[in-house]
């Protein structure tokens, strides 16, 4: 049994960028805790839940979604709510079918994914089409025990990322 995989995606750029934590666990452990927890804890502009691929269909393994930025206007909500929400959705769904996840095991285990939503995204389609690459990355990475120390080793000589870079 799974007892916990912890995975992230990015993909994109600019304001439509998508960037994915995953955790992946066992329900009866910390995971199942943490997703728990995370639900009946919401707060000021982050309120976690779960993720439906249609409406009164859950995603299965049970996947709340928790946004790292709080909404900030009716188009952020809705972009949280609908393409990134159906991004997170259509990710798992693409990590069942391609056996990154046990469809047999999913019964058994939760996931977390904290999604970052710019609160100036402005094309919602960019939005799912990203949101969808970087779920299905993380589960995948988290899953291959990615990055390794040594990607992780090279990668700290020249840190990078959308907000700063090294001289």
């Amino acid at each position: 049994m799974i007892e916990i995989q912890i995975g992230e995606g990015f993909v994109g750029s600019g304001p439509n960028a998508a960037h994915t934590n995953t955790i992946l666990g066992a329900r009866s452990g910390p995971a199942g805790v943490a997703w728990a927890t995370a639900l009946a804890t919401p707060r000021a502009g982050h309120v976690p839940f779960m993720v439906v691929a249609q409406p009164g269909i859950a995603v299965t393994p049970p996947t709340l979604f928790v946004n790292k930025a709080a909404v900030e206007s009716d188009q952020h909500g809705l972009f949280t709510w609908g393409a990134a929400q159906a991004g997170v959705a259509a990710g798992v769904g693409d990590a069942l079918r391609a056996g990154v996840i046990d469809v047999s095991k999913t019964d058994d285990l939760v996931i977390i994914a904290a999604v970052w939503l710019n609160p100036t995204a402005n094309d919602e389609e960019e939005v799912f089409r990203n949101q969808r690459q970087a779920m299905a990355d993380a589960l995948t990475n988290g899953k291959a025990g990615k990055p390794t120390a040594a990607d992780v080793m090279k990668a700290t000589e020249n840190v990078a990322n959308p907000f700063f870079r090294t001289k």
